[in-house]
């Protein structure tokens, strides 16, 4: 296995790669793999750089004196706080281990190479990897996303186009997440600098200005093509994603979406039996329905670590619609430091497609992005009935990710 450096790395991958290094609230230690003097990655690595934080670069003799310069001339902040070896065993473990250039699984040396860098990977820590979205992937590397990927990044505005990869080597503790800030997601395209529009949303609207194009070329004296041209914007907007300011306070619960409170109402689900050990646990339930106007980006109400995604299989009905209870839902399950807690994406009426970017092993921040529904739904947060309070009541107006509907009372 070998580096790719004829590969760019654009300033989107690059901060997906760099992203664990920076979204840590406390002091860590970080290992930067293959960078040059002036990459994005480098960049996006010292520009994470906190107090109490170190940053190693590995970098090969021929570049070690370029990249110790380089360092230098960014300042004391900078050098105080970096340090360039010339080989990966002289590296110590660190608690993220970054791969600047996207990694070539076609020369055989594959598991040698993951092994050196497992090697230096702290226990629990996490090894970031790019590899190109398209073409053969090893069977170690494979095999060790499928074991060990706790998320997964399609960057397609690169060229060419990566998978960014987070690779978490043992159970990381769930109170780690109530120091993280929300993941940055390449899925999320900006458009001002408060709004983003989903990647979703991106491919909706051209595949309707496509539509458009189309109609205008095959009938160019009908009308029909402004019905997709005029539809572009709308669908597009469907999938907006705007900034959201998240309450620090770890006892708040806050809303896993936009929309209108259906019920607060304390039940008994013999479905989470396992998350606790005992069947009949009682459940404090926050549905929210939204509408199609709404917001559909799905946050996470708490901080944690995912242990469990299933989806369960179901029907359609109107998503305020009692029988939406029985319909095709996703549920994530998330440990945290109070207790586990729920949260499940049900399909509406038009809603046919959940879309859940939550893994197993992940630690997500309260009010990260997690995933979505299409067109109408309904969202509910399930929490244990003696460790939390609502704070909402039904028919209230919630704001994903920043309303508070409930709180930790322990």
């Amino acid at each position: 296995m070998s580096l790719s450096p004829s590969s760019r790395v654009g300033d989107r991958a690059a901060r997906a790669i760099a992203d664990e290094f920076a979204r840590h609230g406390a002091p860590q230690t970080g290992l930067l793999v293959g960078a040059e003097p002036g990459s994005p990655v480098l960049a996006a690595a010292l520009d994470a750089l906190a107090p109490g934080d170190e940053l190693t670069i590995v970098s090969d003799p021929e570049s070690a004196t370029a990249m110790s310069e380089h360092l230098d001339a960014q300042g004391t902040w900078v050098a105080g706080r970096t340090k360039v070896v010339t080989a990966l065993a002289d590296a110590r473990p660190a608690d993220v281990v970054m791969v600047a250039a996207p990694v070539s699984t076609l020369d055989g040396e594959t598991a040698k190479y993951l092994e050196s860098l497992r090697a230096v990977v702290k226990e629990s820590g996490m090894l970031v990897l790019a590899v190109p979205a398209r073409g053969p992937v090893a069977f170690e590397l494979t095999d060790l996303i499928a074991e060990h990927g706790v998320a997964e990044d399609l960057v397609l505005r690169n060229r060419p186009p990566l998978r960014v990869h987070r690779l978490r080597f043992g159970l990381a503790k769930p109170a780690d997440a109530e120091k993280l800030a929300p993941a940055y997601r390449p899925s999320s395209v900006p458009v001002t600098g408060r709004m983003h529009i989903d990647s979703n949303g991106v491919a909706a609207g051209a595949i309707a200005l496509g539509a458009a194009v189309l109609l205008k070329r095959v009938r160019p004296k009908s009308k029909l093509w402004l019905v997709p041209a005029l539809a572009a914007a709308p669908v597009a907007a469907f999938f907006r994603d705007p900034e959201r300011s998240v309450p620090d306070e770890n006892e708040a619960v806050v809303a896993a979406s936009d929309g209108k409170v259906l019920s607060v109402e304390h039940i008994t689900d013999d479905r989470f039996g396992a998350l606790t050990g005992e069947a009949g646990t009682e459940w404090l339930r926050v549905a929210v329905f939204l509408s199609v106007l709404d917001v559909h980006v799905n946050r996470s109400p708490v901080a944690g670590r995912v242990v469990d995604v299933f989806r369960e299989s179901g029907g359609y009905a109107p998503a305020m619609k009692a029988a939406a209870e029985h319909n095709v839902a996703c549920y994530t399950v998330v440990d945290t430091p109070r207790g586990r807690a729920v949260v499940a994406q049900r399909t509406g009426l038009l809603a046919r497609r959940i879309i859940n970017r939550a893994k197993v092993g992940a630690l997500v921040a309260k009010g990260e992005r997690y995933g979505l529904i299409r067109f109408g739904s309904r969202t509910d947060i399930y929490l244990p009935a003696d460790r939390a309070e609502a704070l909402v009541a039904p028919g209230e107006r919630v704001v994903g990710g920043e309303t508070v509907v409930a709180r930790w009372t322990d």
